[in-house]
């Protein structure tokens, strides 16, 4: 008997099987302007030129770091698809886009399709929260490549935002006023660093609760990347907003800086608000300096909005409406 592709490694009764749970997931998420079904080489998505007249289209794509061997760990694979569409939705709404189609890639050495539907069902459920469609995607077998029962996860997401709308930090000006609005704990980033602490130094049971935490550290690090659509829909049209960081890999500041002109710099209030537990024993049980931990924590504050001073009050005002809690955090300086 010949070689086949199975016997290489490859199995694409395996494959198939996934690619129908993905597909029925991905048509939960459907609206009007997806034009076709699941599984073309490319997915079509119509523009509203009535809500878009003048259509800036704003792309961006991004991971979700080693905090996938957390999820390896736990064998929980439903929330770490959550993680990577709220990631990418955030990155993208910083600008003032709209959420409008979203495309995934798991890569794995050997595909598992009950996991690979955990997987796809986070994502759905939140395209569904950001109304974005998942509207194609990629999935591999690729023997010899990953780790047994270990995967890869990527997604690029695709928004639309009229010109005048564009926020791109250009009104940032000295004097302005950092406000901003708590994370779920990690997200996405400095888990290589928090694993290192946690898992060789600390050696902790992942799966056993902590009497500082209230909980396991396996579910506190799997704490779903939170989605800041609402508030951001809440307040990008005010007037005096200048400026929204989402506050990932490089922390507050490496985040935050991005926006702001030359000469200006930021003058940020460390105890303006309490550093969640999380962060506190990572730092204690490493004895990570100050430094080091705001460089590779967002350390409690997940997006910031920078508002003139003479806009801050109103902006916390509408922030309220929606129960968003938030705070001032600091200032531009010259």
């Amino acid at each position: 008997m010949g070689v086949s592709y199975k016997s290489s490694g490859v199995n694409l009764e395996a494959a198939e099987a996934s690619t129908r749970k993905i597909s029925m997931l991905a048509k939960q998420t459907f609206n009007k302007h997806v034009l076709n079904d699941i599984g073309l080489f490319a997915g079509f998505y119509e523009i509203d030129t009535k809500k878009y007249p003048q259509p800036v289209v704003v792309t961006s794509i991004d991971g979700v770091g080693t905090k996938l061997k957390i999820a390896f760990s736990m064998g929980m694979h439903n929330t770490i698809g959550r993680d990577l569409v709220n990631h990418c939705v955030n990155d993208i709404m910083t600008s003032g886009a709209d959420p409008i189609a979203f495309t995934d890639y798991i890569g794995a050495l050997q595909l598992e399709p009950d996991i690979i539907a955990q997987i796809v069902e986070g994502m759905a459920a939140a395209c569904k929260e950001n109304e974005c469609s998942l509207i194609g995607g990629e999935t591999a077998e690729m023997p010899g490549f990953y780790a047994p029962g270990e995967y890869d996860l990527a997604g690029s997401i695709i928004g639309l935002v009229n010109r005048p709308d564009i926020i791109n930090g250009d009104e940032i000006t000295a004097g302005d006023v950092l406000i901003g609005l708590p994370s779920n704990g990690l997200h996405t980033n400095g888990y290589s660093l928090a694993r290192k602490v946690l898992l060789e130094i600390k050696k902790v049971d992942l799966k056993k609760i902590d009497a500082d935490l209230g909980d396991s550290w396996g579910h506190v690090l799997l704490k779903v990347h939170k989605s800041y659509k609402e508030a951001i829909q809440q307040v990008r049209k005010l007037y005096g907003l200048h400026g929204i960081s989402h506050i990932t890999g490089g922390g507050i500041e490496g985040n935050t800086k991005r926006l702001l002109a030359k000469g200006l710099s930021l003058r940020i209030d460390w105890d303006a608000w309490e550093m969640p537990m999380e962060f506190r024993l990572i730092q204690q049980y490493g004895s990570i300096e100050d430094e080091e931990m705001r460089r590779a924590f967002n350390l409690g504050i997940g997006l910031i909005f920078i508002v003139s001073e003479g806009a801050a009050d109103h902006v916390l005002d509408q922030l309220d409406k929606i129960k968003q809690k938030a705070e001032i955090i600091g200032r531009v300086v010259h």
